[in-house]
């Protein structure tokens, strides 16, 4: 005996819904409304046929309401009811990795910095590589396995040759065997396979999966730590001294508050704020050309006096302080003058910071005044509680004194020391 639902017929197996409008209000609405209920459950298909059964109640009533109104052109006539939209119903974990991962991507853009959306971009490319035909649900612990060894295989400059480019994840592991020996850091290993579990995380939250596959996979290898060295008082006399056209002026000015580079690179000229008999400071804050790393990050330094005879003499008084430098540019900046400079070895342009900080402790200053003046997250007592939750931090006084007190090297004394 087959199934009867008034207002429904079955074709195809699937149910469609289909009632016919009052002939009165056919030059409104239309002959009749006509839905698909994207089921072939017979249960499911009356339930949705009770909800436009609703619906065509609404529509109804709205439409004889605009017929009452005899001033209205039935042209112009608008019925304003939403009629539900039905889907079909589809297996969890049916989508394929790649869509799964074009939507991550499109969130993670708007919430990422550009640096940080880069890095996810590139593990999530390296996955939908290997796996992207196929379905969420085929992510399996072995495969999770298959997709850590080739990682760990990759060499850090794989994306540099140009038969990497469209290549997939296993032939990027070979393509970096037969090049080089070296492999990425555990650290850069775990960060990759940590965004790769992140994504599955996502789309757990989402309902594409029931649970993460790859959890309990984890990277074997020991982190392997060797922080870039500090710069030395006679490494800075060779780099002062070099005075580069491109690095030279944001070279002093990290050198001498401790900036980081990307903070330096989005510097304006209505950041530097004067204080009175404090002299003039930096006001280090997010804007269009930079985010900053974190919210501690924002802070304002004393311009030591160097710095402020480099503001009235060299750069530019409105716009950007270095308008032509970005990260980017500096960092491969300093990577020539090292490969020039061969005493530069084993640092980096963030080595200028580290001077700062080092300077700053062998004058005596309380590792919380400095992590006031570099913008670092300080504890400054036991609990974290007394200065991390009630102080305001230093005052300007005190941070003037403390900049004060830095000393460039003395690039003779120096120069007669080494020969």
């Amino acid at each position: 005996m087959s199934i009867q639902i008034k207002y429904a017929y079955r074709r195809h197996n699937t149910w469609t819904y289909r009632r016919t409008y009052p002939q009165h209000l056919r030059d409104i609405l239309g002959s009749s409304l006509k839905q698909s209920l994207k089921t072939s459950d017979a249960k499911l298909a009356r339930k949705r046929v009770a909800e436009l059964n609703t619906k065509f109640t609404d529509i109804v009533q709205e439409a004889e309401a605009h017929v009452a109104q005899n001033d209205t052109p039935s042209e112009s006539r608008q019925i304003g009811v939403a009629v539900p939209r039905y889907h079909r119903a589809r297996l969890l974990g049916q989508r394929p990795v790649a869509e799964l991962a074009a939507r991550y991507l499109t969130e993670a853009s708007e919430r990422l910095r550009p640096g940080s959306f880069k890095s996810v971009r590139f593990a999530l490319e390296l996955l939908t590589s290997h796996t992207g035909e196929a379905q969420a649900r085929d992510l399996s612990q072995a495969l999770g396995r298959e997709v850590l060894r080739y990682i760990s295989k990759l060499s850090p400059n794989v994306r540099k040759y140009s038969a990497a480019r469209g290549a997939s994840l296993a032939d990027l592991a070979a393509l970096s065997e037969e090049a080089e020996a070296t492999t990425l850091k555990p650290q850069t290993q775990a960060r990759i396979w940590g965004q790769l579990l992140h994504f599955l995380d996502w789309c757990v939250q989402s309902g594409e999966l029931e649970a993460n596959p790859w959890v309990g996979i984890t990277v074997k290898a020991k982190p392997e730590v060797s922080p870039h060295g500090v710069l030395t008082d006679a490494q800075v006399v060779l780099l002062l001294s070099r005075k580069d056209w491109v690095l030279h002026n944001i070279l002093l000015f990290c050198l001498l508050t401790g900036l980081r580079s990307g903070e330096a690179c989005g510097l304006l000229a209505e950041d530097v704020i004067s204080k009175g008999n404090l002299g003039r400071f930096v006001r280090v804050a997010p804007n269009d050309i930079r985010q900053l790393k974190s919210k501690a990050a924002q802070r304002e330094v004393p311009l030591h006096s160097i710095l402020e005879n480099l503001l009235d003499t060299t750069l530019p008084t409105t716009g950007r302080l270095f308008p032509t430098m970005t990260v980017d540019k500096v960092v491969k900046r300093y990577a020539f003058l090292r490969r020039q400079l061969p005493e530069l070895r084993g640092t980096v342009f963030h080595s200028t910071r580290k001077w700062f900080i080092t300077q700053c402790e062998r004058t005596g200053t309380p590792e919380h005044f400095t992590a006031s003046l570099v913008g670092h997250h300080s504890a400054r007592s036991a609990n974290k509680l007394t200065y991390g939750l009630y102080s305001a931090g230093i005052s300007d006084a005190q941070k003037r004194e403390i900049v004060d007190a830095i000393r460039l090297p003395d690039l003779r004394k120096e120069w007669e020391a080494n020969s």
